[in-house]
């Protein structure tokens, strides 16, 4: 008996060692990541700052040198060789043109690298948020929301008075054919509003298949597909999928890297305490 006792306690033990290395992993993957982009964010504003220098200094020039070629033209006669004059002129100005253009060149390939940044966070990220799942729990403060993906409780609710015993079924039902809805590439229920120099896109309240919705349905289920509408249409507008996203429960938002950072930590002392 004593052996079996000891078995199940080392194996109790190996689990949690199993445990804690994954939470270690996870927290050093999080400020790895939290210090990459912090760095990535002030580097782009220093190089951004740099441009903008070195564009307004050439186009400075570019007028100042064109300013005296003109007034070069107008020099004929009174000691000056024109003709040379203008060619030292133009020779400058061109200098000036063609840095500008690889001014611009340089700003094209930094896009085309950010972008490609963009995507290597990106899919940092979702390897974070999968390595996470454990320690991000949806009662914590800081969590994991499935950007996108329709609440089945406002439906579970809306069937239990018309449907009773059958309620839970024919709400999995009505959630997964929503859940469809929005997968649907050809049914894309915003408009656009403008706001002064401002135009976003809304809920286009007068669709269709979302009057009958609420009309079906009420207003709780309405709020839960709308809103997943448009957190898939600013997450995944092309795709249509749901996309996992870190999240401050607390305040119902997206989470920052440092409040994730500092959710995590405060957890893995805790569990180093213990």
């Amino acid at each position: 008996m004593r052996g079996r006792r000891n078995d199940g306690q080392n194996d109790s033990l190996n689990m949690a060692r199993i445990e804690q290395e994954k939470a270690n992993e996870g927290v050093r993957l999080l400020v790895e990541k939290h210090k990459k982009e912090k760095e990535a964010a002030l580097n782009k504003i220093l190089l951004l700052e740099k441009q903008l220098d070195e564009k307004h200094q050439l186009e400075l020039d570019i007028q100042q040198l064109r300013g005296k070629l003109e007034v070069v033209k107008h020099m004929e006669g009174e000691g000056v060789d024109v003709k040379k004059r203008t060619e030292e002129l133009n020779k400058d100005l061109q200098d000036r043109i063609d840095a500008m253009e690889d001014l611009e060149e340089l700003n094209q390939a930094l896009i085309i690298k950010e972008r490609m940044t963009n995507d290597e966070l990106q899919d940092a990220k979702k390897e974070l948020i999968s390595g996470l799942v454990d320690l991000l729990g949806p009662r914590s403060n800081i969590g994991i929301r499935r950007m996108g993906q329709v609440d089945e409780k406002p439906f579970i609710e809306a069937c239990k008075p018309k449907y009773g015993a059958e309620a839970d079924t024919k709400a999995l039902e009505f959630c997964s054919m929503w859940q469809d809805n929005l997968r649907d590439a050809n049914w894309h229920p915003f408009k656009i509003v403008t706001t002064g120099e401002k135009s976003e896109q809304i809920i286009d309240e007068g669709d269709e298949k979302l009057v009958g919705l609420k009309e079906e349905l009420g207003e709780e289920v309405y709020k839960a597909v709308t809103t997943a509408l448009v957190e898939m249409n600013e997450y995944n507008a092309s795709g249509s999928y749901v996309v996992s996203e870190l999240w401050n429960n607390k305040d119902n938002r997206k989470a920052s890297m440092g409040e994730v950072v500092e959710h995590i930590l405060k957890q893995w002392k805790a569990k180093r305490k213990r």
